[in-house]
């Protein structure tokens, strides 16, 4: 196969002195899917952003078909055919698959109008050329998931690309979609398209490509063919240790319920029904997993239980203290909370990363305080902060750097060492380890595991289903804002959770 794209030699430094990519060079090949793996802070966002245009390297070579080439921005790169697929899918919901698709590049006919005829022609060309089953004047709002995935390739295409970054693609997919998104990759791949492919999930990786760069701490450490490496061998490259893959979950002795919630509804300003009569108990030294299709009530739920939406009906008690319409802070006293939305619910970016330690902390903890708390005790909250770092193997210049310094990953560490050293009785995970990397998920399981076994209790939502499998007692699954199954983890699988999470029933029919 002919080299593509040859970035040789690449160096990226964020003031003041991080450096993200260090000499870093690796070849694509046309016609191929090559995976890029490493830990959080590898650099392999930072490599990809580079070669889309979204940021400057500060030293290094591109050449694009065997020509020097340099993208100053986005536009430029799809113009000249390298088109990139992001997590966040970003799409209008209210116009149709049409619409979306030619949106900036519209056919245009006399007088300057949009030729609707001409522009769903040409993409129903595009769905047919690539077999996706689309239908042109579908609205956005109302097709699945992977449907929308399946627009997001299809604008690319649209305009020409023949190379496409995909980043995390499968983070919003069901284990039903996802073989169905492969197959898609591979026929472009067939087709002569090169694919890019950023993902933290190996087995998915070992899978689906055909290559896979490794990095570690903006270094590449090496580039194997997948025929010739197993999933072990990739993430001690990554870091640079042996990882275990197998189940962490063993049998343990369930004690008292912790967390009871009784026939919680919920019902928003428009009148829409989101929860349903959800009770869920959580008992000291269980893991209760909770799973389902983003948007099918856990962003209510969470919101609930952390009193920011107040229930229609229905109560909720912690350690048999009733908690429904308690204040946030007095939730904070038997609740720990790990939210998946570390900018606005987790942190505050413009705080140093010790006040992002010592959140919650500072008002609940004597330690960290002088003089009957009128002074906080810097010396411990130092210590504390190097204590979580050390911990959870935190990436960071110094305790004072402001938190938005920090990688995504290295900041929800940040936030996991300071929500688990609450001691708190019920702890609530919203997407735990979203952004991490293989050995830091390891070692939060762990940790996880370690809060199970001292008789905490714990409720985690996962769209990760592995995840939810490998340290979950029980996984409910959410879908239209009703629970449709309680499982004991052991006794079911996968499929049979997808199946729930899609039909809200163990049989499904075709996936479309």
């Amino acid at each position: 196969m002919n080299t593509i794209i040859e970035m040789q030699g690449i160096v990226k430094v964020f003031p003041p002195n991080v450096v993200a990519l260090n000499d870093v060079s690796v070849d694509f090949r046309e016609g191929e899917i090559h995976a890029i793996v490493g830990e959080n802070g590898a650099g392999k966002s930072t490599l990809m952003k580079i070669l889309y245009g979204m940021q400057p390297a500060n030293s290094g070579r591109i050449r694009y078909r065997g020509q020097d080439a340099i993208f100053h921005d986005p536009g430029e790169a799809i113009a000249n055919g390298i088109g990139m697929v992001h997590q966040e899918i970003i799409l209008i919901p209210e116009y149709t698959v049409w619409q979306n698709v030619v949106l900036g590049v519209e056919p245009v006919g006399l007088f300057g109008r949009i030729d609707e005829k001409e522009a769903r022609r040409r993409v129903q060309a595009r769905i047919q050329e690539f077999n996706f089953n689309l239908a042109v004047d579908a609205e956005v709002g109302d097709i699945s998931v992977a449907a929308r995935q399946k627009v997001e390739i299809l604008k690319l295409l649209y305009r020409d690309v023949s190379v496409l970054i995909m980043d995390e693609p499968t983070a919003v997919l069901t284990p039903q979609e996802i073989p169905q998104l492969f197959n898609e990759l591979r026929r472009l791949r067939d087709n002569g398209h090169t694919i890019l492919f950023i993902s933290h999930r190996l087995d998915e990786v070992m899978e689906l490509s055909d290559r896979i760069t490794v990095l570690r701490r903006g270094r590449k450490i090496g580039t194997v063919d997948t025929a010739d490496t197993s999933k072990e061998q990739l993430a001690q490259m990554m870091v640079g240790r042996e990882v275990i893959f197998s189940p962490l979950r063993q049998e343990q002795q369930i004690g008292d319920v912790v967390a009871d919630i009784q026939g919680i509804t919920y019902i928003d300003a428009m009148k829409r029904e989101r929860l349903k009569d959800i009770s869920i108990r959580v008992r000291a030294s269980e893991i209760v997993g909770v799973a389902g299709v983003e948007g099918n009530g856990q962003f209510e739920l969470v919101n609930v239980l952390m009193g920011l939406l107040k229930p229609t009906s229905g109560e909720f008690f912690v350690c048999g203290e009733r908690l429904t319409h308690a204040s946030i802070l007095d939730r904070r006293k038997k609740i720990a909370f790990v939210s998946q939305d570390r900018a606005s619910m987790g942190a505050c970016l413009s705080a140093s990363i010790m006040e992002n330690v010592l959140m919650t902390h500072h008002r609940l903890n004597k330690r960290f305080s002088k003089f009957g708390g009128l002074v906080l005790d810097y010396a411990q909250a130092n210590r504390f902060t190097e204590e979580v770092r050390q911990k959870l193997d935190v990436q960071m210049d110094s305790r004072q750097a402001v938190f938005r310094s920090l990688s995504g990953g290295n900041q929800q560490k940040v936030i996991l060492g300071r929500e688990l050293s609450l001691g708190a009785p019920f702890i609530l995970l919203d997407q735990p380890t979203r952004g991490l990397d293989v050995g830091s998920i390891e070692y939060v399981h762990q940790q996880i595991l370690r809060m199970r076994a001292e008789s905490y209790a714990l409720l985690m939502l996962s769209s990760d289903l592995d995840e939810l499998f490998r340290i979950s007692d029980r996984i409910v699954v959410l879908h239209r804002g009703r629970i449709v199954a309680d499982l004991i983890t052991a006794e079911t699988s996968i499929t049979e959770v997808g199946y729930f999470m899609l039909e809200g029933k163990p049989n499904a029919t075709k996936i479309d």
